[in-house]
Parts: C-alpha cells; sequence; structure tokens
C-alpha cells in the first residue's frame, strides 16, 4: 500500500505487547530550515541590508548604524531613524516588517506600534529604533550605544 505524503512522513505504531515504533518515510521529508543557510555574520549583514533599504524606501530621516556586536548579546546591529510623525513612523514601521516578512527573515518581535512614538523592531540580529523627533532627542540612545569600549582591567577599584 503506497501511502501519501502526509500519511507517510512519520507513522507510529503498536501492537499488543510491543513498545511503540517509529517509522520514517524512504525519501525527501518536509524540511524545516529556513529558505537562507546563511550564519552569523553573513545573515546579519544581507538582512541588514534589506533593512536600510527599507528605511530609505520609506523616507526614514537621519538613519544610524550601530555595530553592536561584542559590544551586547542583544544583536549585532541597532539602527536608529526618525520619522517626521505618528503617522511617518508607524508607516515605516509596517513597511519594514512586510519587507522582512516577504524576504524570509521570520517574524520579528514588534513593541510601541500603536502608540507610533517610538517603535522597536527586533530581528534577532537587528534592533531598528524608529522615533517621532522628540522622542528621539529625549532618549538620545545613539550616544549611549555609540559610548567607547573600555578595555578590560581598565577599570578604577
Amino acid at each position: 500500500m503506497r501511502l501519501g505524503f502526509a500519511e507517510s512522513a512519520c507513522c507510529c505504531y503498536r501492537k499488543k505487547g510491543q513498545t511503540l515504533t517509529t517509522v520514517h518515510a524512504k525519501g525527501k521529508t518536509a524540511s524545516v530550515l529556513p529558505k537562507s543557510l546563511e550564519r552569523g555574520a553573513d545573515a546579519a549583514a544581507r538582512a541588514l541590508e534589506l533593512v536600510l533599504a527599507s528605511l530609505e524606501d520609506s523616507k526614514a530621516e537621519d538613519i544610524v548604524t550601530i555595530n553592536i556586536a561584542g559590544k551586547s548579546a542583544l544583536g549585532d546591529y541597532m539602527v536608529v531613524v526618525s520619522g517626521r510623525s505618528t503617522r511617518h513612523v508607524t508607516a515605516i514601521s509596517d513597511h519594514l516588517i512586510s519587507d522582512l516578512k516577504d524576504e524570509g527573515l521570520g517574524t520579528a518581535r514588534v513593541e510601541g506600534l500603536e502608540t507610533g512614538d517610538w517603535v522597536l523592531i527586533d530581528t534577532g540580529d537587528i534592533i531598528i529604533h524608529v522615533f517621532r523627533p522628540e522622542i528621539r532627542e529625549f532618549y538620545n540612545i545613539e550616544k549611549m550605544w555609540a559610548a567607547p569600549d573600555i578595555e578590560e582591567g581598565a577599570l578604577l577599584h
């Protein structure tokens, strides 16, 4: 008897008095790997190019990219941009989220989209902050992340 793909991918059976046995189908099975097999810095650089292109396409202003690899376990890059108004901030964010999904980079975690003052989009490798200009000036996170690296052992006791 020949089973269809869905039935044959993995089948479990048990006869009375025997242990449960799992049989895997021969041939090609469904892959759960992402589209891209890129890893690490290559994947982050490719995603950064996509993010920057999307932000420029949305007319985001004052785009700043900060390399945080080695400074933080949060990701490899942080991108900080401004929108002219809450509506523009929301439009920039929606466009970026859509582009990330279209390119197969997964579903990003998003915070603040409802209010449109400060939207944080976390792709895993890249963290994007989309601000209204007044909010960006108030928090000034670029200054915090652009601080010079402190050499190990250079702290005063």
